[in-house]
Parts: structure tokens; C-alpha cells; sequence
């Protein structure tokens, strides 16, 4: 009887070894298999690295919406020369179990470019210093970027993202509605600090693409005597449009509790209405920022507002869009290119706009009724685009 039982025990295991080996075969066959296809080991290992490197790409952003909210480049800003780990802990707001995380948060924030580093034999003695990105985080700073980093990456507007598959099988018009049930705008409305955050975010983007337009292509200003900023909210560009050229009477025409409050000067006044309905008339049009914000038939439905505003090109009509026009030609920069992708999907995902091509600008100039545009990317991720009748 035990001689029985050992019996099947080791027939049993011999079993097991056999289909382990056949298993084994197997998989090395099919694994060969793949290899056959022309790509070898190396290759697919890459190939898994760049999809774990998107996949965490998150990480990077949450890394540098950490480093805001903790002040860190104020921090060493306010140091005054590079300063050391240990110092830059010991001014840090951060609970004493936590201090020694320090160095690998810097560590990731270094090699994306937000600060620089000297090494040390000693890792506390390493200093850190800031870069031209890092110095656009200071709170200070009139051109700063960070309170756009702030809103685009508070759980409001990331949350909608988790649901983007969801709205490509339904027809809600954004992931953003699905999840709080209101437009992006309107949720602004009745949100009163997420709204105050997008305000300061968009002023403080227009003061840095104030001063690129008024230094870089203020040859589109000659000639004009009158100009109204659509859509230009507290008037931060108008303003330095008035300001560099005094004979030009510039007009904010933006909703009316927008523009309520606002005082004008001289050469700069604020008119509230709906560029849906009508634009008030003028030598041109500005439209900074707005168009991507729309779908087409949104789009063409204000450029034919803005067309009906304007006399004709020989009278020195035209139409100044400042918006991104998007360049897929492999000699351009790849990361500008990979910015404005990024700002197309946040389009789709949050309002059912769009960053658009030069084709898909062309189309749409047509369709409101104009005849000529002239392109000119004068402004970064941003072009300056004029439009004539």
C-alpha cells in the first residue's frame, strides 16, 4: 500500500515536471516567435520604458504643484545666492519625519529643469539654485506661470480626465460636464476662488503676451485709430497696447459684470455685451486667447461678428487673433509641438474646443467671410494671426 502510494507520488511529479518542461518550450518558442517580427530584446525593453515614462509623466506635474504650494522657489529666491539642502530644509514648512523626502523631490525637479544643482561629497552641502522656469514660479514675479500650474492642476480640472474614455461612449458634450454638471465656465461662475484663480491666471499670461506683442509685433498697431479687445476681461493687454500707442482708442468689450467695475483711461474704455450677438465697431478686432476656447460653429459664428465690426481691408479693417497654430512639421521643436497637443486634448476635455492647424484656421476664415491671413509665430506656443476682409 505505501509502496503504492509513493508510486503515483512520483509518477504524479514526473507528470508535472513533463508538462513544465512542454510549458516551458513553449513560451521560449513564443517568445522567439515575437523576436522573429525584427525586434529584439533591447528593443522591446525600450518600448517598455516608454510606456512606463507616460505613465508616470503625472509625476512630474505633481512634483512641481508641490514645489509651489510649499514655496520653494521663493524660498531660495529670498536666500539670495545658491543655497544648501540643509538650509533649504530648515526654512521649509515641513513636519520633522519628512525632512530627509526633501532631497528626492529636489532630485526630480532638477532633472525637469526647475532648478539647478552643484553636487557635494556631503548631500546636505549640495546647493540648488533657480532657473529661468523656476524664476516664472516666484510669487512676485509680474509674468509669473504658477497660477496657471495651480489651476490646471487642482482636482477640479484633473478629475474630469479619469473620465475621458466614458465621454468618447456617450454623448455628453465634456468630460468636464460629466463630472460636476456644469460648462467649465459656468462652474467658474458659481466657484468664486477656482474662478479667482483662473482670472489671476489668464492676467498674469496676458501681461507676458502684452509685452512680447507690443515688442515683437507692434508693426500690426500701425495705422490703426481704433481697436476693441473681445472677450479681454480686465483689460491687461489692452491696456499695454493704449499705453505704447496713445492715438489708438482701445475699447475691452467683455460681459457686463466683467467689465462693470473697471475704470478707463484717456485712450482705453470697457464695454460690457455678447460677441455672440454684436461686437462694437472699430479698425480692428482683437481676439487673444479665445477662438480655441470654441468649436467651429461657435468660432464662425464671432468672426462673422467681428467681420460685421470692421470696415474693408483698404480702410484698414482687420482681425488680430493671438491662438496657438498648431505646426507638424518635424523641423520644429518638438516640446512646443508636444504644449500645444497637450493644450488641444485640455480644449476637448474641459470646453469642446480646439487648438488648431493652419488648414483648419484657413477653413474657418473662409466660412466666416474673409478673403486673406498672414501667420506669424512670433509669440511661442502662440501665433500672431491677422485677417482681413
Amino acid at each position: 500500500m505505501l509502496l503504492g502510494n509513493n508510486s503515483t507520488s512520483i509518477y504524479r511529479d514526473q507528470c508535472f515536471q513533463d508538462i513544465y518542461q512542454q510549458r516551458k518550450k513553449a513560451s521560449f518558442a513564443q517568445l522567439k516567435m515575437d523576436f522573429t517580427n525584427g525586434e529584439s530584446p533591447s528593443e522591446l525593453l525600450q518600448a517598455q520604458v516608454h510606456v512606463w515614462n507616460h505613465t508616470f509623466n503625472f509625476i512630474n506635474s505633481m512634483s512641481l504643484k508641490c514645489a509651489i504650494q510649499l514655496g520653494i522657489p521663493d524660498i531660495i529666491h529670498n536666500h539670495g545666492q545658491p543655497m544648501t539642502l540643509s538650509n533649504l530644509v530648515a526654512a521649509l514648512p515641513v513636519h520633522p519625519t519628512k525632512t530627509h523626502y526633501i532631497y528626492r523631490l529636489m532630485r526630480m525637479l532638477v532633472h525637469t529643469g526647475f532648478f539647478a544643482h552643484k553636487n557635494s561629497h556631503n548631500r546636505d552641502q549640495e546647493e540648488y539654485s533657480l532657473t529661468l522656469a523656476s524664476r516664472l514660479l516666484l510669487k512676485d514675479e509680474p509674468l509669473r506661470a504658477s497660477p496657471l500650474s495651480l489651476i490646471v492642476l487642482d482636482p477640479i480640472l484633473t478629475t474630469p480626465w479619469h473620465f475621458l474614455s466614458t465621454w468618447f461612449e456617450n454623448n455628453d458634450p465634456t468630460p468636464f460636464e460629466i463630472v460636476h454638471g456644469k460648462t467649465f465656465y459656468g462652474y467658474l461662475a458659481h466657484e468664486p476662488s477656482l474662478g479667482n484663480m483662473f482670472n489671476e491666471a489668464m492676467a498674469t499670461d496676458s501681461q507676458l503676451v502684452g509685452r512680447a506683442l507690443i515688442g515683437e509685433g507692434k508693426g500690426v498697431f500701425e495705422g490703426l485709430k481704433s481697436l476693441v479687445d473681445v472677450a479681454g476681461g480686465t483689460g491687461t493687454v489692452a491696456k499695454a497696447i493704449a499705453d505704447a500707442f496713445p492715438h489708438l482708442k482701445c475699447t475691452v468689450f467683455d460681459l457686463p459684470h466683467v467689465v462693470a467695475d473697471l475704470q478707463g483711461t484717456q485712450n482705453l474704455d470697457f464695454l460690457g455685451g455678447d460677441m455672440f450677438e454684436a461686437i462694437p465697431p472699430a479698425n480692428a478686432i482683437l481676439l487673444k486667447w479665445i477662438l480655441h476656447n470654441w468649436n467651429d460653429e461657435q468660432s464662425i459664428k464671432i468672426l462673422k461678428r467681428c467681420r460685421e465690426a470692421i470696415p474693408s481691408r483698404e480702410e484698414g479693417g482687420k482681425v488680430i487673433i493671438i491662438d496657438m497654430a498648431i505646426n507638424q512639421n518635424q523641423k520644429v521643436d518638438e516640446k512646443l509641438i508636444k504644449t500645444q497637443l497637450f493644450f488641444d486634448m485640455l480644449m476637448m476635455v474641459l470646453l469642446d474646443g480646439i487648438e488648431r492647424t493652419e488648414k483648419e484656421w484657413e477653413k474657418l476664415f473662409l466660412a466666416a467671410g474673409f478673403s486673406h491671413y498672414k501667420i506669424t509665430p512670433i509669440l511661442g506656443l502662440r501665433s500672431l494671426i491677422e485677417v482681413f476682409p
